[in-house]
């Protein structure tokens, strides 16, 4: 599946338009919408492109208005602050003279100190757990519908340490397991890492606000992402293995909220995530 991640490597290399005016582009996919992910890793690398010497430690988005995959997407960076530690920059995206998406991204020089963190959950390892073709394949034999999301982000490979039944008829817990990577090798961008992380991070996080409820992500249901947060705490690549734990603390409002975090398979935790979501029933 290089190929595959090659295409999602391309579609996050911008075309620099201007100083701090970058244009990005959608896969030719037959999708109603631009993926949140997909947006938000662009915008960081618009961000990251302005940017010297430091590292993305933490970003807040807002996704506006649903993308337009037919037509380009322009990306704004306002230089709000380059200061002695930390630099601060803010991304809009554009599409048909309208706001679709807003960044604020906070960057870091390299510095020490004393660390802690969560630990690790317990988890079967990767190897053990069928990817997402053998998961296919085990749905349409026991004749289960399988859904374009399903088959969607070749450029991953994700294993669900937690089963999850996409039909809604089954009441789980609103915690879900599951273990990610790029479906081949990654160039040594650091930046590059996290904006592909930033991309899987959109990936599965509102499915869990579900899970509770027996209700499907299906033609009755309104899904968007209406915010996102990531903080970058250590180092990682994200073609090599990270266990992606989620977690659902509230659902009220048709607002799913949602945390996650992602460990390496050393137990080092080197992401957080926060997002809410639209998660609307419109039976």
């Amino acid at each position: 599946m290089q190929d595959a991640l090659d295409s999602l490597v391309d579609i996050l290399d911008l075309e620099e338009l201007e100083l701090n005016l970058f244009r990005g582009r959608s896969p030719q996919e037959d999708k109603q919408r631009v993926f949140g992910g997909q947006v938000a890793g662009q915008a960081l690398v618009a961000a990251g492109r302005t940017v010297e010497g430091r590292q993305i430690h933490s970003l807040h988005s807002y996704f506006l208005r649903p993308g337009d995959p037919r037509v380009p997407i322009i990306y704004q960076v306002d230089r709000l602050r380059d200061g002695r530690s930390f630099t601060t920059r803010r991304v809009t995206g554009i599409q048909h003279g309208q706001a679709i998406f807003a960044l604020a991204a906070s960057f870091q020089v390299d510095e020490g100190g004393v660390e802690h963190q969560a630990e690790m959950p317990s988890a079967t390892q990767p190897e053990e757990l069928p990817d997402r073709e053998q998961r296919v394949a085990e749905m349409r034999a026991k004749g289960e519908e399988v859904d374009d999301w399903m088959l969607f982000g070749a450029a991953l490979d994700t294993r669900y340490v937690d089963s999850m039944d996409y039909s809604g008829k089954t009441e789980q817990e609103p915690q879900w397991r599951v273990w990610l990577r790029a479906n081949g090798q990654l160039p040594d961008d650091p930046l590059l890492h996290r904006c592909v992380a930033a991309y899987a991070s959109d990936m599965t996080l509102l499915d869990t606000a579900l899970r509770p409820h027996r209700m499907a992500m299906d033609e009755s249901m309104q899904v968007a992402s209406l915010d996102h947060a990531m903080w970058f705490h250590r180092p990682f690549r994200a073609d090599e293995w990270l266990l992606y734990a989620h977690e659902s603390p509230s659902m009220s409002s048709s607002r799913g909220f949602t945390t996650g975090r992602f460990f390496t398979r050393s137990g080092k935790l080197v992401i957080s995530v926060v997002q809410e979501g639209l998660l609307r029933d419109r039976r």
